[in-house]
């Protein structure tokens, strides 16, 4: 009586009064035949939970709804420090000032938080496929976990990162290995490819002494001196993981930025003969001569089959109207180049032979750069069934080739303007209609204005003259 007579006098009876209320609830909820809620956590006031440890008494707690097992558990706790506004008198304005600062500090530090989860998930970022061999990187996320986890689960913190709580248990078990070079434990994978095996890989694959040999044949070979006894497939894998690159830059010889290249018209032509497969397999040949100085493509033809004949054939058609030009070919050494019928033309002097890479050191890549185009841009999108499909595919590229597709060396102009001198004014033309559109999309973009743009617009007054009469 005097123990509830004194908890009476320091909290008041409304306060017993609310936790009997609470108390009878509970057994009326619990005395009901239905499903049991789910249980809900109770709190009590800090001031008898302080006179249980402050008395030692539980009987009055008991008394008035407090469970045995809560208010014993109470005495083996040691009491929690508690703020009350009452402790403070008259710093209660200060104290909310700072709580309300710590709210939107608080509230920002979420957004950011939520951002970087955001991006770590965009960017797909996880732990999960990333391997950490070096044993101080792991020492160091492991204490960063440890400390995230005082403020946030732990099941959360590996949840956000990607790491699985298997692995993290399992580097914390073998935190006192200090092998940094493996990617797991020797003791726990006996097996795997040893220091001193890895340190003989790394110097064999790097040597300039075997830089010859195969990564497989690199791998037989070190078997067969007794350095490492590994499979190619696990030298692969580690060359791989470890980014290690052989010594094995190829050189080339100096090559000309500009090839051959023609001052005027009907100087120098480019001959060659491309293959092209339909598709029931069967082969089409084509031949073309294309001027070096116009790129204007100026003889071409396809066929079912291959004729030697058909260059010197293409020389006569492309040299018509040419009065005192005798261009100079260019052309492979191929059957269909030197054969009798172009040794009469030659002897003739309509054309002059030059043999690419034979009689000048330069190839004839002008006209394989034109087949290239020709077959990928063009002729590869389409259905090649017949040889007619691929000649009037051939014809319209052609023309489009030399009447409208313009040409970036000659700066807008097309091959037939270039080789009919019709072109000259194209280049300047086309810068003045340059500054112009920039003009007219500046002026548009300009006249182009929304409510906010209206509104940030300032408003310049005109002050009128002061009249001093």
């Amino acid at each position: 009586m005097l123990v509830a007579a004194a908890a009476s006098a320091r909290f008041g009876s409304d306060f017993i009064a609310r936790v009997r209320s609470v108390s009878r609830h509970q057994r009326a909820t619990t005395d009901a035949p239905m499903i049991a809620p789910k249980r809900v956590q109770q709190a009590y006031d800090h001031r008898l939970r302080q006179f249980v440890c402050t008395t030692g008494n539980t009987d009055h707690a008991m008394r008035i709804g407090v469970p045995r097992s809560t208010a014993n558990g109470w005495l083996r706790q040691r009491a929690r420090p508690v703020i009350s506004l009452s402790q403070f008198g008259q710093h209660v304005e200060s104290l909310e000032t700072e709580v309300a600062r710590l709210r939107v500090q608080v509230a920002k530090l979420r957004q950011l938080l939520r951002l970087l989860f955001f991006i770590v998930k965009l960017s797909g970022f996880s732990l999960q496929n990333c391997r950490i061999p070096s044993s101080s990187d792991k020492s160091k996320l492991i204490k960063r976990i440890h400390h995230a986890a005082e403020a946030i689960p732990l099941g959360r913190v590996l949840n956000v990162i990607g790491l699985s709580s298997s692995r993290f248990y399992a580097w914390k078990s073998n935190e006192a290995c200090e092998l940094a070079d493996n990617s797991s434990c020797p003791k726990s994978f006996p097996t795997q490819i040893s220091a001193a095996e890895l340190d003989n890989m790394r110097s064999m694959i790097t040597s300039t002494d075997y830089r010859h040999l195969s990564t497989g044949a690199l791998a037989r070979v070190a078997r067969k001196a007794g350095k490492v006894f590994a499979a190619p497939v696990t030298w692969y894998r580690l060359v791989c993981r470890h980014q290690w690159r052989r010594p094995r830059v190829r050189v080339y010889p100096p090559k000309p930025k500009v090839g051959i290249r023609a001052c005027k018209p009907n100087e120098i032509w480019h001959v060659d003969t491309s293959l092209l497969r339909l598709l029931d397999g069967s082969r089409v040949y084509m031949h073309a001569v294309i001027d070096n100085f116009s790129r204007r493509i100026l003889a071409w033809t396809v066929r079912a089959t291959f004729d030697t004949g058909v260059t010197a054939a293409l020389i006569r058609e492309a040299a018509k109207g040419l009065s005192d030009a005798k261009p100079s070919a260019v052309m492979d050494s191929g059957v269909e180049n030197i054969n009798a019928s172009m040794n009469e033309l030659i002897e003739s002097g309509i054309i002059k032979r030059v043999l690419a890479q034979v009689d000048v050191t330069y190839s004839n890549s002008m006209i394989e750069s034109w087949w290239r185009a020709l077959k990928h841009q063009w002729l590869y999108l389409h259905s090649l069934d017949t040889i007619e499909t691929a000649r009037k595919l051939v014809s319209f590229y052609v023309s489009e080739h030399n009447t409208h597709i313009p040409h970036y060396a000659f700066k807008g102009q097309t091959p037939d303007e270039m080789y009919f001198s019709t072109g000259a004014d194209v280049p300047e033309q086309l810068r003045l209609a340059t500054l112009n559109a920039r003009k007219l999309r500046r002026e548009a973009n300009l006249q182009i204005s929304c409510s906010r743009c209206r509104a940030e617009q300032p408003v310049v007054q005109i002050q009128s003259p002061i009249d001093t009469t």
